[in-house]
């Protein structure tokens, strides 16, 4: 899968952890409203994303610009992100 990264996405407002697969085409921006939407409907409603949700690097708790491009940033296979 060349077009998809794997990686472990970690939610501490519900304390859950997730593996799933990002496509690398996409802006931050539109990739945290995607998960903001799928994690609503996985929770029945216990996450509620805003408009204000950031993803984060968990090892180095680096910040991912909105407008940066999955592909231009350092997430790749086994990358653990932070939804917050």
């Amino acid at each position: 899968m060349k077009n998809k990264v794997l990686v472990e996405l970690y939610v501490p407002t519900i304390d859950e952890v997730y593996n799933l697969y990002l496509p690398v085409n996409r802006k931050i921006g539109n990739i945290i409203v995607l998960l903001n939407k799928s994690l609503f409907e996985l929770t029945n409603g216990s996450f509620i994303g805003t408009e204000v949700t950031m993803l984060y690097n968990r090892s180095t708790g680096e910040k991912y610009s909105i407008n940066s491009i999955l592909r231009e940033t350092d997430i790749k296979n086994g990358t653990s992100l932070v939804l917050l």
